[in-house]
């Protein structure tokens, strides 16, 4: 049994048919061929058969589940959880996929006309449509094969630096067969893609207009091209905007008032004979000079714990169920994490016992809150259903602090006095000025001595904290990832598409060239077309982008408001960037030779 409030309410053959308390876990191992669901039928009104008044609705939650969909509202499964990442992120990497399908498919039409004479000549000795597609979508997955062999060649490259990067230990595997399939499903699906639209295109040319030198329609394939160049710039500005609204919301989170300090706060599991030594190792830490305060508590402060929703009070309506965490600490804990008593006192040793079946606690403002208006200070609250009279009296009300869940409100919270047999961590607080060196070794000194028999292992609050966030730091390093690749990528196409641009107006410059037309004005005019395509690419993701982070942002009870300048700063970035790209290609053009160009004619 966890909680004290537990030890102190009730006696050891009484407390377990208090059905309003959460303090422990129930571990069930089904007999072969039974499911969860037939037993969750019998769970359903199980409470309620013997605590008519509960909501509570128990349910088998399978281990398998615990890492990937542990994310429940009201007792019921929303389905979230770490499963939303790899969702998340496989989305990402399908895009990302889709994206380079684009660039192929642009590529290939914008080849159109070099291609147009071997076309033209294949239809002429009996070449029919059906062949030349399956012949375009042949070098299609042909070039996919190979990218699928680079790609395994890089990824073996890599991998050690993704798994720092995710600080898993991954390995490629490919003699697993499901590896193997997906690899070739993702090798035949991408070759598909990127074949399907150009083998199309290609295939209709009609020979007679080819082989006479007449210039191929390009209409309908300009406006698909272009149509693409929008879909993978949004896809582009979109990553760009969640990257820093993902990021804005972990570091808005990371600085949010804790309602303690986390800073130089020492946390170190009691075990051995610490605490049977606790007065001495107290007094020891005091006596070091770099330590300002010591106390205890039976759960981490960071953490959630016991908990109770069977609790009532003067002015409570008998159908509101609130869950109540309880936590255990000793004097001098509020100071030593750095909350603040707003009113009434501290909590003290003599505050362990009963006086005429009465217990003194210490609660939150938010539970000072719940019990009506004015001070807290001597209300009382009672354990529903308990006929022995026993009730706790509120001596003291401090500031709520943020525990369990960093980014929710946390739960009202109720502390009761602990002895050092019952408590399981130690909270030292150093000096602001101490050196932290030097303040741990003179603490591992002082357990050392009084605690001989096991390790100094401590932590402290803020490296915790941080840990918290690890899933989110990495989420927001693989998004950072991602939206590079996806801009590189667009980037690759843009590159690729104002060369033939050039290649096909090849004349045209060279006539304004002649004409006295500046490189300034060639390149401005050769650029202009692909800037205008990233501008409406920003009018598409602006909103989807929006729409997309808005709904993720709800996940969090404590979030930032998505600002007007991040969308700005993604737009003028992709039109920088789509304009370094494009400059590139556009400024080689405008200084060639206009000589060369003409004397073609």
């Amino acid at each position: 049994m966890s909680g004290l409030l537990l030890q102190i309410w009730f006696d050891a053959s009484d407390w377990a048919h208090k059905w309003g308390n959460n303090c422990l876990s129930t571990y069930v191992e089904l007999k072969p061929g039974i499911q969860p669901s037939s037993v969750n039928k019998l769970l359903y009104n199980f409470i309620q058969h013997r605590d008519p008044k509960s909501i509570a609705r128990p349910f088998l939650f399978s281990m398998n589940d615990w890492h990937l969909r542990n994310d429940f509202d009201n007792g019921v499964q929303t389905g979230g959880g770490a499963i939303q990442y790899v969702q998340l992120f496989s989305i990402i990497a399908w895009i990302t996929l889709l994206i380079a399908c684009i660039n192929f498919m642009n590529l290939a039409t914008a080849r159109s006309e070099k291609r147009a004479r071997e076309v033209g000549v294949r239809k002429v000795l009996g070449a029919g449509k059906r062949n030349l597609i399956f012949q375009f979508i042949g070098e299609a997955m042909f070039m996919s094969l190979i990218s699928a062999i680079a790609a395994v060649i890089i990824m073996i490259l890599i991998l050690p630096a993704f798994n720092t990067l995710v600080q898993k230990s991954l390995v490629l595997d490919l003699a697993s067969p499901l590896h193997i399939s997906a690899l070739l499903a993702i090798t035949l699906i991408c070759g598909l893609i990127a074949g399907s639209y150009p083998s199309f295109y290609l295939s209709s040319f009609n020979p007679v207009f080819v082989l006479k030198g007449l210039k191929v329609k390009t209409g309908s394939a300009t406006i698909i091209r272009k149509g693409l160049v929008v879909l993978q710039f949004s896809i582009s500005i979109i990553l760009i905007i969640s990257t820093i609204i993902i990021y804005r919301q972990i570091q808005h989170v990371k600085n949010r008032n804790l309602g303690f300090d986390k800073n130089k706060l020492l946390q170190i599991d009691l075990k051995g004979d610490m605490a049977k030594n606790y007065d001495a190792i107290k007094q020891d830490l005091l006596n070091t000079g770099m330590i300002s305060s010591v106390a205890l508590s039976d759960y981490t402060t960071l953490y959630g714990g016991n908990n109770t929703g069977g609790l009532t009070w003067e002015g409570k309506t008998s159908a509101a169920q609130i869950l109540i965490s309880q936590r255990s600490v000793s004097q001098g804990f509020f100071s030593t994490s750095g909350m603040t008593i707003l009113s009434g006192r501290d909590i003290t040793a003599a505050d362990s016992a009963f006086v005429n079946k009465t217990i003194n606690i210490v609660i939150t403002q938010s539970l000072e809150k719940l019990m009506g208006k004015g001070s807290a200070i001597g209300k009382t609250l009672h354990m529903e259903g308990d006929e022995s009279g026993m009730q706790a009296q509120v001596v003291g009300v401090v500031n709520d602090y943020v525990y369990g869940d960093m980014y929710g409100k946390p739960d009202p919270v109720m502390f009761f006095y602990v002895k050092p047999a019952n408590a399981n961590e130690l909270y030292i607080r150093l000096k602001p000025n101490a050196d932290t060196e030097a303040s741990l070794a003179a603490v591992q000194k002082v357990i050392k001595n009084n605690n001989p028999a096991y390790p100094f292992n401590y932590q402290f609050v803020d490296d915790q904290f941080n840990q918290m966030f690890m899933n989110e730091m990495l989420i927001s390093k693989l998004s950072r990832v991602f939206a590079a690749l996806a801009i590189i990528i667009s980037c690759l196409g843009l590159f690729g598409l104002p060369a033939y641009t050039a290649e096909r107006r090849i004349k045209e410059i060279g006539v304004r060239k002649v004409l006295g037309a500046s490189v300034t004005g060639i390149a401005a005019l050769l650029s202009k077309d692909f800037l205008k395509l990233v501008a409406l690419s920003c009018i598409v993701a602006f909103p989807a982008s929006w729409l997309t982070m808005h709904n993720w942002l709800q996940n969090y009870k404590y979030r930032i408001d998505i600002s007007w300048w991040i969308f700005a700063a993604a737009g003028i970035s992709a039109i920088m960037i789509a304009l370094i790209t494009v400059s590139f290609q556009s400024v080689k053009a405008a200084i060639a030779n206009p000589v060369k160009s003409l004397r073609t004619e």
